[in-house]
C-alpha cells in the first residue's frame, strides 16, 4: 500500500481547501475493476471501502449512493431516502457526462453539479471510510462525517438487508 502526494485530483483538492484530512492511496490499474477487488489488491477490509454509485429518477434528477463495496443497493430505500418513487441505476455510458468521472474512478466528492448524496449508515460507526479519490487508481480514506461536508450528503439505511 503506497501513499503518494504527487497526483493530486480534484476530490483531493477540495478536501484540502475545506481543510479535511485524508490519506491517499494508490494501486496499479490500466481498467475498471470492482470495488472488492481494490479492497484486496490494497489489503483493506471490505466494511471500510465504499463504492459511488449514480442513480436517476423518475424525475429525471440524478442521486448519488454511496454504499459498502460488498453490499448491494436497495432500490426503493434509496428512491424513498431522496424522496423518489424510484430510481435505476445509470447507464455506464452517461456516467462521464453526468458526473466528469468514469466508471471506477467516480466519488461523491466534486463531480459535476452537486446531486443529492446519500451515505450508508453503517459508515456512521466507522472511524475512517475508503471511497474512490477520483481516478481509477485512487483511493482516500477520511472520516464518514467529513465526507458528509464535503459531498453535502446525508447518512440513509439504502443497503438490501440480508
Amino acid at each position: 500500500m503506497s501513499k503518494q502526494k504527487e497526483v493530486k485530483t480534484n476530490a483531493m483538492r477540495i478536501l484540502e481547501s475545506m481543510g479535511i484530512p485524508f490519506s491517499h492511496y494508490t494501486y496499479e490499474c490500466e481498467e475498471f475493476v470492482d470495488g472488492l477487488q481494490i479492497a484486496d489488491l490494497l489489503g483493506l477490509p471490505y466494511e471500510k471501502v465504499y463504492k459511488t454509485l449514480v442513480t436517476v429518477g423518475n424525475s429525471k434528477n440524478y442521486f448519488v449512493f454511496v454504499i459498502p463495496v460488498a453490499e448491494e443497493l436497495d432500490m426503493k430505500a434509496a428512491a424513498r431516502s431522496v424522496g423518489e418513487k424510484n430510481v435505476e441505476m445509470l447507464h455506464v455510458k452517461d456516467i462521464n457526462a453526468v458526473t466528469g468521472y468514469i466508471r471506477g474512478g467516480c466519488t461523491a466528492v466534486d463531480m459535476k453539479k452537486q446531486y443529492v448524496t446519500r451515505i450508508d449508515s453503517s459508515a456512521q460507526t466507522l472511524e475512517k471510510m475508503i471511497v474512490s479519490g477520483g481516478r481509477i487508481g485512487s483511493q482516500l480514506e477520511l472520516a464518514p462525517v467529513d465526507l458528509i461536508r464535503a459531498a453535502n450528503a446525508e447518512f440513509a439505511d439504502i443497503v438490501k438487508k440480508a
